[in-house]
Order: structure tokens, then C-alpha cells, then sequence
């Protein structure tokens, strides 16, 4: 096991996660308030134009810190194809965090940062990342989703 991972890694990661989401959502200018810890991870929420926030959670494992945010539900049948090859695309443009499925088919936004990276200059590169991500991919899925609502 190296410096990096171990449970003094995951203790020191936790307590920066706290420390720079607690920073993030006392600065009035940030558009993040705090969420707070559920079933073991953390979470803030990003203001996002056309919706009213994303939720971005971490989670401290044993050797990375986790980053998920849920992005749109299933796309409808025939918008899916279109919709996926567009997070396929996006996922060619990021270093940190990807799109992604979960079980139900709903999209989300996940990523893992090696403990070892994790600072507080690593973790406003993660949030920054979700914003754009989801910024930019919002207005062409969300398409999709306001179909699916209309036509079920």
C-alpha cells in the first residue's frame, strides 16, 4: 500500500472534502449549497441554467474519491441512440468525470480522483467539471426527457 491510500489518505480527503464544500457554500457568489452527508457521502448542490440545481456527491473509498451527479432520466426509445452517442461524444472531452448509466438507464455523471490527487485545487476542477458538463449537455438531452414526459 503506498502513502497515498490507506485510512490515514481517506481520513485526510474526507476532512478536505468538508472543509472546501463548506468553503464552497459559505462564499455568496458560488451558486453551492450544501446538501450534507448521506449514506456515507457527501454532497453539494451546483445552481444549473435550466434546472434549479444538480446534486454532486463524493464518496471516500479506500483508494479513490468517488464523484456521481445525476444528470436526466432514461431517454424515451427514440431519442436514446442519439442521446447516448452524445455522452459518448462528450466523454471523449473530459478528464475527470464521464457519463454513465445506472441501472434504470437514467443518466448520470461519475468519475474517481486517486486519493492521492485529491486537494483543494483537484476538487474545484471536479465541480467545475460537473457544471460545464452538465451545462452543455442539458439543453440537447434535455430535449429528449421533455419528449419522453410528452409522449410516455
Amino acid at each position: 500500500m503506498s502513502g497515498s491510500e490507506g485510512p490515514g489518505a481517506q481520513d485526510r480527503a474526507r476532512r478536505l472534502v468538508e472543509e472546501v464544500t463548506a468553503r464552497w457554500a459559505a462564499s455568496p457568489g458560488s451558486g453551492v449549497v450544501w446538501t450534507g452527508d448521506h449514506e456515507g457521502r457527501h454532497g453539494v448542490r451546483l445552481h444549473q441554467v435550466g434546472r434549479d440545481f444538480t446534486t454532486v456527491w463524493f464518496r471516500v473509498g479506500e483508494r479513490t474519491l468517488a464523484v456521481e451527479a445525476y444528470v436526466l432520466p432514461a431517454p424515451p426509445p427514440g431519442r436514446r441512440e442519439e442521446a447516448f452517442r452524445q455522452c459518448l461524444a462528450r466523454n471523449l472531452s473530459s478528464r475527470r468525470l464521464h457519463f454513465a448509466l445506472d441501472r434504470h438507464g437514467d443518466l448520470l455523471l461519475v468519475g474517481r480522483v486517486p486519493l492521492g490527487e485529491v486537494d483543494e485545487g483537484e476538487l474545484e476542477l471536479v465541480l467545475g467539471e460537473a457544471h460545464e458538463a452538465i451545462a452543455l449537455a442539458l439543453p440537447a438531452l434535455g430535449r429528449a426527457s421533455r419528449e419522453r414526459e410528452k409522449n410516455p
